[in-house]
């Protein structure tokens, strides 16, 4: 069909052009009577572009103009095509009406970062929740608007696998947890959600961990108290049936009293939200005594090496690195089964990072167990860690001490072929001995 029109409009020129050449043969001038006919034919082309243009200035006021041949064709066919695009755009104001008003329906607030770090837009969740106001804060780089360090930091090194969990901006009585979202070329989504109510639950269970923690240790230092001049005296005071009785006693007393240390010590880790300080802690002494701990506690039955590649020490809290490494030291001792090698070991990377590990070739730990390893009074096998004496809250304790110097708790496991249980901190964390640079 379009062929067809193609060729009947150059009908229209030909004979255009003959009648043009027949008229001006009259007078013999018949190149005259050519340029006359392709006049006509360019001012007739000229009328068509400006009613095109004419129409297309306003096409939705009237059909496009009449026109016979080609030129009809093309103004059909840009007349079909304008109403094709314009079914588009409604449907995708649509489908963007609907996704305003679901996003303006939820109680989660929606930010959408762009590639320059800036607020682009937002639902009014978020603007209720961090206090956002249209048009004002639209352009403005996110971190001038939230300002809080933890999440500059979050917001900073480019790690969204974990949500960010703080106070709110606009109200410090509520929490809220930021997940941010990377998509397209190096946009970002960022969801807020207002966790107060289960932060409160969670203090709720800290303090009454805490609370009963703590009263239990009054009796129970009661009992310890009677309970061991006992069994220093058992064997010659009780009859050999109870006095196996009382040894199994003050052993379940000191597992106890363990346990009760261990949850005041995650308790007190889950409580203080502020980074650890700032204080130097040597690292060197520290795994010594952990490795004399280790030593006397594994009683002959594993080979224990201590290597130290680093004279750094560490900025953070002494007494929550002491029982994230003793943690670490005595389920490996307790764990890697008799005539195993355990390795300690503290050294500083090429990137500058300290990394404290410690390493054994003992049973190892079956690959599905791994992730939930650092999950309070979870027990691999619930059996050998009661007969190890071990309360299930040690990982939990590392964790929470690595997240409170910025660090990580890595863990490597083959079964049959050991286990590697690394703590990697940053390299802001390090600090060179004073004493260890007047002696070179």
């Amino acid at each position: 069909m379009a062929v067809h029109r193609w060729i009947r409009e150059l009908l229209i020129l030909l004979l255009t052009t003959l009648l043009g050449i027949a008229v001006a043969s009259l007078w013999h001038q018949w190149l005259a009577g050519v340029a006359v006919a392709l006049a006509i034919y360019l001012a007739y082309s000229l009328l068509q572009l400006w009613r095109l243009d004419r129409w297309a200035k306003h096409p939705d006021r009237a059909l496009p103009p009449h026109a016979p041949a080609q030129w009809g064709a093309v103004f059909d066919h840009l007349y079909r095509y304008q109403r094709k695009q314009r079914r588009r755009q409604e449907q995708l104001r649509q489908v963007i009406g609907r996704f305003d008003r679901l996003s303006e329906a939820l109680s989660d607030g929606m930010v959408v970062i762009t590639q320059r770090d800036t607020l682009d837009n937002w639902n009014a969740a978020a603007g209720r929740l961090l206090g956002f106001k249209y048009p004002h804060d639209r352009s403005q780089h996110v971190t001038n608007l939230l300002r809080h360090p933890l999440f500059v930091e979050y917001f900073a090194t480019g790690n969204f696998d974990d949500p960010l969990v703080i106070k709110s901006p606009t109200d410090e009585s509520r929490w809220l947890q930021f997940q941010i979202i990377t998509y397209g070329n190096n946009e970002r989504l960022m969801v807020v959600r207002d966790i107060t109510r289960l932060q409160r639950l969670q203090e709720m269970r800290r303090d009454f961990v805490a609370n009963v923690s703590h009263e239990l240790r009054t009796p129970l230092t009661v009992f310890t108290g009677y309970l061991e001049p006992l069994a220093a005296h058992a064997d010659t005071l009780l009859p050999p049936r109870m006095s196996k009785g009382v040894e199994q006693m003050q052993q379940q007393a000191n597992r106890m009293r363990h346990l009760i240390d261990d949850l005041l010590m995650l308790s007190r880790l889950e409580n203080e939200q502020t980074l650890s300080p700032l204080t130097p802690v040597n690292v060197t002494s520290l795994m010594q005594r952990a490795y004399e701990d280790g030593v006397a506690l594994s009683q002959g039955r594993q080979h224990l090496t201590l290597t130290l590649d680093s004279d750094k020490q560490l900025l953070g809290d002494e007494e929550q690195l002491r029982s994230a490494v003793t943690n670490l030291v005595s389920n490996a001792v307790r764990y890697a089964g008799d005539n195993r090698n355990i390795t300690l070991s503290w050294n500083e990377t090429a990137a500058g990072e300290g990394r404290l590990s410690i390493a054994d070739d003992g049973e190892g730990i079956d690959s599905h167990h791994l992730a939930r390893l650092t999950e309070r009074f979870y027990r691999v096998d619930k059996g050998r860690s009661s007969a190890t004496g071990g309360t299930g809250l040690g990982l939990a304790i590392v964790k929470h001490v690595m997240l409170r110097h910025q660090g990580e708790l890595d863990i490597e496991s083959t079964l049959g072929r050991g286990s590697c249980f690394t703590l990697s901190f940053p390299a802001q964390r390090l600090h060179q001995d004073d004493s260890v640079l007047r002696e070179q």
